[in-house]
């Protein structure tokens, strides 16, 4: 039986993914958990700060817990307003983290990485799982960092820990974290009030986004796949599509025609600069079986369609 800790589970990715191990799993093996209360009543939550170590402890051994999906950290465009604090967070989380695995308290670990693992040196087209990383954000270097510590905790220790780099994600459940392809949530929202956008990118900032369907999706998949067809102990690259600012534009204006746009470039598009436009994903694909469901079109009909219901 399958006992599993989702840290950071209010966050975007961890209420979609712990929406997805509940229906999988069961609501009771499957404990959810992070700094600040959720925003609806849940019977299996537990307040954690995962920084104390003792408290994370705690809690696994409570719940006999043998899966973690670690999700908590201070995205890119947060992470440069306080870089020391967001290292600390986004390190010595993972790091109790892969403790536990270690100890043989838990099985098996998942941990996201990011496309800001690259960098401005790195090739922008089709960037491959073996391309060039050089971060330039305090977020970038965090995770670059923690891909080396998942590698070296499973090589030294055989620590069963298993991440990918994820592009953009764009959902509809939770606010904007702080990262720098949130304009993508945000243009949504302010297309269905009727208000005008400042988007804080150039129209022509191609990057590489997921819809949080395909991200829950893949992330499962990586869990079950069997270890002995992994290649890949750092972090798998994963795509899905890309595009601009004025590409997505026009895709809503194809449901509403009155949305106007303005771009009002900040220190984001400095960040956006330096990752990559298209990402290669083929050892996801050979390794566990990855495809994509979603494409732009989609991604922005079933955005609409969500949000229109809410209004």
């Amino acid at each position: 039986m399958k006992k599993i800790l989702v840290i950071g589970s209010n966050g975007q990715l961890g209420l979609e993914l712990l929406t997805a191990l509940r229906e999988k799993f069961g609501s009771k093996n499957v404990i959810s958990s992070d700094i600040s209360d959720p925003s609806h009543a849940d019977t299996y939550f537990e307040k954690l700060d995962a920084r104390d170590a003792i408290s994370l402890t705690s809690i696994v051994e409570k719940h006999e817990i043998n899966h973690v999906y670690h999700l908590a950290a201070i995205l890119s465009a947060n992470g440069e307003l306080n870089p020391i604090s967001s290292w600390e967070v986004n390190m010595k989380t993972l790091l109790n983290v892969l403790e536990l695995g270690r100890k043989g308290v838990i099985e098996r670990i998942f941990w996201p990485s990011s496309i800001a693992v690259f960098g401005r040196d790195t090739p922008k087209d089709h960037t491959d799982q073996n391309a060039l990383t050089n971060p330039s954000t305090v977020y970038g270097i965090s995770k670059l960092a923690g891909e080396k510590w998942c590698q070296y905790y499973f090589e030294k220790f055989g620590v069963d820990v298993r991440s990918i780099r994820y592009p953009g994600l764009i959902s509809h459940k939770v606010q904007p974290g702080g990262g720098t392809t949130d304009y993508a949530i945000d243009i949504f929202s302010k297309a269905i009030s009727g208000i005008p956008y400042n988007c804080f990118l150039n129209a022509d900032a191609s990057l590489p986004m997921m819809y949080i369907d395909d991200a829950v999706r893949g992330t499962l998949m990586l869990m079950e796949a069997s270890s002995q067809n992994l290649s890949i102990r750092t972090s798998y690259n994963l795509n899905a599509t890309s595009f601009s600012p004025a590409e997505l534009t026009a895709e809503i204006k194809k449901y509403i025609s009155g949305l106007q746009v303005q771009y009002k470039p900040d220190y984001r598009q400095l960040i956006a600069e330096t990752w990559p436009r298209s990402i290669d994903d083929q050892p996801a694909r050979s390794d566990w079986g990855w495809k994509e469901a979603y494409t732009l079109s989609q991604i922005t009909a079933e955005m609409i369609s969500a949000l229109s219901m809410k209004k």
